[in-house]
């Protein structure tokens, strides 16, 4: 009996080390990939690109809503209008989970925008999930889902049509 549970442990044991083993092979990859998205963020926090090429791909692509944009150009453009106009602006990563490919954030901004790309001028808070692929410690690609609940508060009525107007004189 004391056989089995011996080789019962030692093969337990052996299948934990393998297990840790092939997690700590993934994370330095994942550390990399971390400390990618954190200068990525300080450049949009900043308003400094000076690093972004030594985290970005040069053929990046940001996939948003207005379309993919393509190349660190783009990216650096995208911070310095983003530090241009929403000077005050904040960030803070609300929970972060990756592996050797991606990395997820969970972000919070908040700030003043001075109403340039189409956001309203005025304070701001949004939420949105931030997901970077990565490959050899570079992004390759970058996709943002915001809380479109978030984003309405912030836009403008629109106008009051016609056809939705009642005739309350009628009404009796």
């Amino acid at each position: 009996m004391k056989k089995i549970f011996f080789a019962a442990v030692a093969g337990m044991l052996c299948i934990m080390s393998c297990n840790n083993a092939t997690t700590d092979k993934g994370s330095d990859a994942r550390q990399k990939n971390l400390a990618a998205s954190d200068i990525i963020d300080k450049a949009f926090q900043t308003g400094d690109v000076s690093k972004i090429d030594s985290v970005i791909s040069p053929d990046f692509v940001d996939h948003s809503d207005r379309g993919d944009f393509k190349g660190t150009d783009s990216l650096k453009a995208m911070v310095k209008f983003v530090h241009e106009n929403m000077k005050d602006m904040k960030t803070e990563k609300l929970h972060e989970l990756a592996d050797d490919d991606y990395v997820f954030s969970w972000m919070r901004w908040t700030g003043t925008s001075n109403g340039a790309g189409g956001m309203p001028s005025g304070p701001y808070d949004m939420h949105a999930m931030e997901i970077s692929k990565f490959k050899d410690g570079k992004a390759i690609e970058h996709w943002t889902y915001m809380d479109m609940k978030e984003m309405m508060k912030m836009m403008p009525p629109p106008p009051p049509s016609q056809e939705n107007k009642m005739d309350t004189g009628k009404m009796k």
